[in-house]
């Protein structure tokens, strides 16, 4: 029964000491957090997560532990798994910007160096037509239907009564052949892919 009362007697002091702690350093940890994150929100955040770590540790802390600055080793350590995110995050994100520079880049070359009349040349046409005529039957019906006809993987699909997936292979196997085929013909074939 002593116990009891001893414990009922120490939980409140427990929470006042806490609400002293954080009436007094809470500013001091929010200032500390968002001079590093740049984020006033987020510097709250973490200093929230870090005060409710340590009332849940409170307990198995060490007689004597400095709790502001326990406190705020914890601010730290968030704040800067925070901003290694941020970082990770904005790699992948140049990576992907970078990807599209590429991609955009080629797209520009590719434009400048084609040359229009080339596109029709009887050369380029010939190459075209006698490639497709090697492919197999069905190949050569979904790429027609695709290419020439400019219908809808689904509409080829629904009109030949195929997969989707299967129309997408025939298409992915009949422009590789192209592809290797019109290789001298670079512009070319990405307009005609296109």
């Amino acid at each position: 029964m002593q116990t009891e009362k001893t414990n009922n007697l120490q939980a409140p002091a427990a929470a006042s000491s806490f609400t002293e702690i954080f009436n007094q350093y809470q500013e001091r940890f929010i200032l500390f957090a968002n001079s590093y994150v740049r984020n006033q929100a987020v510097a709250e955040d973490i200093c929230m997560e870090a005060m409710l770590i340590y009332w849940e540790k409170r307990d198995s802390l060490q007689p004597g532990t400095n709790i502001p600055a326990y406190i705020l080793t914890i601010v730290k350590n968030r704040a800067l798994n925070h901003l290694q995110h941020m970082h990770v995050r904005l790699e992948v994100e140049d990576r992907i910007m970078d990807h599209a520079s590429r991609e955009l880049n080629l797209r520009i070359s590719t434009l400048e160096a084609c040359n229009p009349s080339d596109l029709f040349s009887s050369e380029i046409q010939e190459i075209i037509h006698d490639t497709i005529r090697t492919f197999p039957h069905q190949t050569q019906k979904v790429f027609m239907m695709s290419r020439f006809e400019n219908l809808t993987n689904r509409e080829i699909a629904e009109r030949l009564g195929l997969t989707i997936k299967s129309v997408e292979f025939h298409i992915t196997k009949g422009l590789k052949v192209l592809r290797t085929n019109l290789k001298d013909y670079l512009p070319s074939w990405v307009l005609l892919v296109i």
